[in-house]
């Protein structure tokens, strides 16, 4: 996870917003990516979406079966469906998707434990893990930018 909170304070020093992502297999590091948004003037260049497309290139497959996502941030249903699709194993976040809409996120108010259940998907999701640590993310965000619509 603090791979991924330095990918995501990466991104705020780059003018994206604060969210990072790092996937493993088997405790490893495969590749960590903060969101991309802006940059790319891409609104599916979300950090979980970076990390699953640059993670299938790096392994050669899109089969991440037996990896882990580690997000800053709960995935939004959009990468909650890719990290399911990508057969993710287990989803570990901090923050959750409450959190980022009171930060002026315009998020779908749809946890990932209500997606697991409505899929009915055996993926292991660990919530709030360092949650204050992805919380002081936000703040060092809106500390440093103007808000816009997101």
């Amino acid at each position: 996870m603090q791979l991924a909170f330095a990918k995501a304070r990466e991104g705020i020093a780059a003018g994206q917003t604060p969210f990072g992502a790092c996937i493993a297999k088997n405790g490893e590091p495969i590749v960590c990516a903060h969101n991309n948004v802006w940059r790319s003037v891409d609104s599916t260049a979300h950090a979980e979406m970076v990390a699953i497309r640059e993670a299938c290139i790096e392994l050669g497959t899109i089969d991440l079966a037996g990896c882990a996502i580690y997000s800053t941030t709960e995935p939004c249903p959009m990468c909650f469906a890719a990290c399911h699709w990508a057969k993710i194993s287990k989803i570990v976040f901090g923050a959750r998707i409450e959190d980022a809409k009171r930060f002026g996120f315009s998020e779908l108010a749809i946890s990932n434990m209500d997606m697991k259940r409505l899929g009915g998907s055996h993926m292991i999701i660990e919530v709030d893990f360092m949650r204050s640590e992805s919380l002081a993310l936000f703040e060092s965000w809106a500390a440093r930018f103007d808000k816009r619509t997101y």
